[in-house]
């Protein structure tokens, strides 16, 4: 069977940063082909070269046994590439149907008017194929990320793709979604259609993939059959070490006085009555499924959504929270589940990114920036969470999704919290990436600060969790002590509402 895509010798350098070195892939018709290597690796720069993102420096790729060279994304689409990013390219002052069909809109026959029925009516189809109930007359910007994602998904199918790239599609779906996503999948592959899947999931790879390729530092690793193939072998060919060195261990960590007490918190649907506490030293996960309400929990404390009723007191004092700035003068951080929109300053370089929670200690005559202050404070963070970047000068938007995360965590630790939410900390992170992240929390109980883990991943809230706070329909159904949890439990009290709605 002649592949849909071959790649050979590809190279691709950005200032300062050697991604991608004589890397070679192939896909076939029908396969799911699945891409792996830590954060970094080069598996986003190769596929958006695929993509006509980027152009490539060196190397040769074949599209049907012919060579090609993509100048643009439009290019590639017009010969059915299609490709679905890990971070959302949508537009959220446009509709659902908008966002599908920019660009590519059905007019009127006056042409100058957009034929707004049949837009809808394509996007109603396409969401009907995939059996997702979306209204495609809703704001983009209304819609949760898992919604968001499920867009994403359906613009990628609106151009009758041949090979669909899929750079994390499940980072923000629950089971049932993912369910629904590998039957999409399934279909696709019944018509020939080549998929090139890139995640950190090891059980989704081992369920819907039949080779897997490896990346490691921009260099091709290997191709292997995923059904000969082993989940510590495939980590082994990633990381370049054994799987129990990457993995993390319990804490130890000793906790202390009460250091975020919140009483009777009321915030929209999903927090209604919601009481928990915080202690020194602890690390506190909150489980539950898709809309649960964790992230609302968070976001309302943190002052990011307004409260309606509640009491919120930190180390002992009552305190009145009505914006996220009254928050950090209380010693409150929050890393959001969305990077990007919330978390960096994208156009902007590393150094001022890790700085600028605490922008205040580095003014002189509170006019002038200390520069030479600001980059020691950047270098330190930077080798201390082992940030992959050319330097502190280089841009964030051009860092991997892992070493982005790593600069938001660096941000807050400058900022010296003494209660952290980490909403989501290891999304999209591959695993030796996040066996750094599980150490760095471990290590921050153990200093005594506060962390509340918001994780959608059963087996690292029970792996990272002292305490498991569990969630459903916007109010606590549960607290699990570190032995009394396990997934069935967790699972029993994140669909207890449910239980009790059915019977």
């Amino acid at each position: 069977m002649n592949p849909l895509i071959s790649v050979t010798k590809l190279s691709k350098r950005f200032p300062g940063v050697r991604a991608l070195h004589d890397v070679q892939f192939e896909l076939r018709p029908g396969e799911v082909h699945a891409l792996m290597g830590e954060n970094g690796a080069g598996k986003s720069t190769l596929m958006k070269i695929l993509a006509g993102v980027y152009t490539r420096d060196t190397g040769e790729i074949l599209y049907d046994g012919q060579p090609v060279n993509f100048q643009s994304p439009r290019e590639a689409q017009a010969v059915g590439i299609g490709i679905i990013h890990q971070e959302l390219h949508l537009m959220n002052h446009l509709t659902v149907a908008q966002n599908i069909f920019i660009g590519r809109e059905p007019r009127s026959r006056l042409r100058f008017f957009l034929d707004e029925d049949r837009l809808n009516a394509q996007a109603r189809d396409i969401l009907a194929r995939m059996h997702v109930k979306l209204d495609p007359r809703a704001l983009v910007g209304t819609l949760t990320v898992a919604r968001q994602q499920m867009v994403e998904i359906a613009k990628a199918l609106s151009f009758d793709s041949r090979v669909l790239i899929m750079d994390e599609p499940t980072s923000a779906l629950n089971d049932a979604e993912i369910a629904e996503l590998f039957r999409i999948i399934g279909e696709l592959k019944s018509r020939g259609v080549g998929v090139i899947y890139i995640s950190h999931k090891m059980d989704e790879l081992k369920r819907i993939s039949e080779r897997v390729t490896v990346l490691r530092d921009g260099e091709y690793v290997a191709t292997v059959e995923t059904k000969d193939a082993s989940v510590d072998e495939i980590i082994s060919m990633m990381v370049g070490r054994k799987l129990a060195e990457v993995e993390p261990t319990q804490g130890t960590a000793r906790h202390g006085e009460i250091a975020l007490e919140v009483k009777h918190l009321n915030a929209g649907p999903l927090v209604r009555d919601v009481s928990f506490t915080l202690r020194q030293g602890e690390i506190l996960g909150f489980a539950g499924l898709m809309g649960a309400g964790r992230t609302e929990v968070a976001r309302a404390v943190f002052g990011a959504d307004p409260v309606e009723s509640g009491e919120t007191w930190v180390r002992g004092v009552k305190v009145v929270i009505r914006k996220p700035s009254d928050a950090v003068a209380r010693g409150i951080g929050y890393l959001s589940e969305d990077r990007k929109q919330f978390g960096l300053a994208v156009g902007m370089d590393v150094e001022s990114n890790i700085v600028m929670s605490n922008l205040g200690k580095f003014l002189s005559l509170r006019v002038f920036l200390r520069r030479a202050q600001m980059r020691q404070r950047a270098t330190h963070f930077i080798k201390l969470l082992a940030i992959r970047t050319p330097s502190a000068a280089q841009q964030v938007r051009l860092l991997s999704g892992g070493n982005q995360q790593k600069i938001v965590i660096a941000k807050w630790l400058e900022r010296d919290c003494d209660v952290l939410f980490f909403d989501e900390p290891t999304r999209g992170i591959d695993v030796g990436a996040k066996s750094e992240i599980y150490k760095l929390l471990r290590t921050l109980a153990a200093q005594g600060k506060a962390i509340v883990m918001i994780s959608s991943e059963l087996p690292e809230i029970l792996h990272m969790s002292d305490r498991v706070v569990v969630m459903c329909e916007g109010r606590i159904t549960g607290e699990l002590t570190a032995e009394q949890a396990s997934q069935e439990r967790i699972m029993q009290l994140a669909t207890l509402r449910e239980s009790l709605k059915a019977a």
